[in-house]
């Protein structure tokens, strides 16, 4: 018998793929598929970024080997949009550009936690940065996230799980899988007792620019003082570009974590994707109102899902944000993995169940809804009232 690294032996399957095998058996009885899984923008990428993207992979310019940081043009871009956002004083040296958002958390980690040391998640966590976390045989230690408090970390669970040597907190705001917003002072004083601990504070954005109100700063993390020494923001152009399959990230922090991560970078992979990080540095200025108006899209989605859920009583919206929704399912004994199963194969519903994110989210179900235009979320209503499990 063939013998692994048992790390890595040990993990399950990529879940999504499990999921998207369900939706295969469906016989489309109850009309189109209705994929709310994987968090894909549903919608395409601007023209002009596909012929962005088109002239630099056309280039020479692009087909070498390029500056491990990323290329200057596009930290500089992204510098100054998050300048700009935050009102902090960031220039390009607290960028580091990755190949996906993934990556930048896998090399914030390894910069930050050697093997045998411990980060803290929430419960429910973003699976991804689990099993990240378990590969590299960093300890997680999971501080739970109450569902009547709308899955918002509370400061004194963190503060009680906090001690000398945990290395790091990750959180997620918007939150994945559970949609939730993190408002700016809880994120504050989330950081002060990290802070105060000796414990980095990382906070995956993924899903930031699809907030409410795009005046407001999701947070003042970045003005905080010393903020270099304990912070680190992640952040993923896949979605707001509408670009998931060219794979680029960015980490925001100060230049000494930048200098470590470009160490690992060199090993992983020694650059992001050239030409689309060329290609995204025109789009950051040049698509600021097409993100904007897909800002207001994602926010009619949400205020769609809102409406039919209030509709049916027996699904619970738990919570609900930027890109997902976490909904309580009506089969309390039942877990969400059978569920989501066969709400897949029955009725042509295909979402992520809470199983994936964490133990005791056996009653809760993902909801990418962002997936889908509104009339698609409209047909929900009828789909899940007419939704039971054989034999129940």
């Amino acid at each position: 018998m063939p013998h692994f690294n048992p790390l890595v032996e040990k993990l399950s399957p990529p879940p999504v793929p499990s999921v998207l095998a369900w939706a295969k058996s469906y016989d489309g009885s109850r009309g189109p598929l209705i994929d709310l899984s994987q968090a894909v923008p549903g919608y395409p990428a601007h023209p002009d970024m596909l012929a962005w993207l088109g002239e630099a992979a056309a280039s020479t310019a692009y087909t070498g080997y390029g500056a491990i940081e990323g290329e200057a043009v596009l930290r500089e871009a992204y510098a100054a949009h998050v300048a700009d956002l935050y009102g902090a004083a960031i220039t390009a040296d607290n960028i580091h550009i990755t190949s996906g958002c993934n990556q930048a958390f896998i090399c914030t980690a390894m910069a930050i936690a050697a093997a045998g040391d411990t980060i803290l998640m929430t419960n429910p966590y973003y699976f991804n940065q689990q099993t990240t976390l378990a590969m590299l045989g960093i300890n997680v230690e999971l501080v739970p996230c109450d569902a009547g408090a709308g899955f918002l970390p509370e400061v004194d669970a963190i503060a009680a799980t906090l001690r000398p040597g945990i290395r790091a907190l990750a959180l997620v705001s918007p939150n994945n899988p559970t949609g939730a917003i993190y408002p700016p002072e809880l994120l504050s004083r989330i950081h002060d007792v990290c802070r105060a601990n000796g414990t980095w504070l990382i906070l995956d954005e993924t899903y930031r620019d699809f907030l409410p109100d795009a005046a407001t700063a999701p947070h003042g993390l970045l003005q905080a003082e010393a903020w270099q020494d304990s912070f680190v923001g992640l952040y993923s152009f896949s979605k707001s570009f509408c670009i998931p399959g060219h794979r680029l990230g960015a980490i925001t922090a100060g230049p000494a974590l930048v200098e470590q991560v470009t160490k690992i970078m060199d090993n992983l992979q020694i650059c992001a994707p050239r030409s689309a990080q060329a290609a995204v540095a025109k789009a950051i200025p040049a698509l600021t109102d097409w993100r904007l108006g897909n800002r207001a899209e994602i926010a009619a989605r949400a205020d769609a899902l809102r409406d039919v859920m209030s509709r049916l009583p027996q699904w619970k919206l738990q919570a609900i944000g930027a890109y997902f929704a976490y909904i309580r399912h009506p089969f309390p004994d039942i877990d969400s993995q059978f569920v989501a199963e066969k709400l897949a194969k029955l009725a042509g519903v295909v979402c992520l169940p809470g199983d994936y994110f964490g133990e005791g989210q056996e009653n809760y179900l993902r909801f990418a809804f962002a997936n889908a235009d509104a009339d698609t979320i409209r047909q929900l209503e009828e789909r899940l009232a007419g939704f039971n499990l054989p034999g129940l």
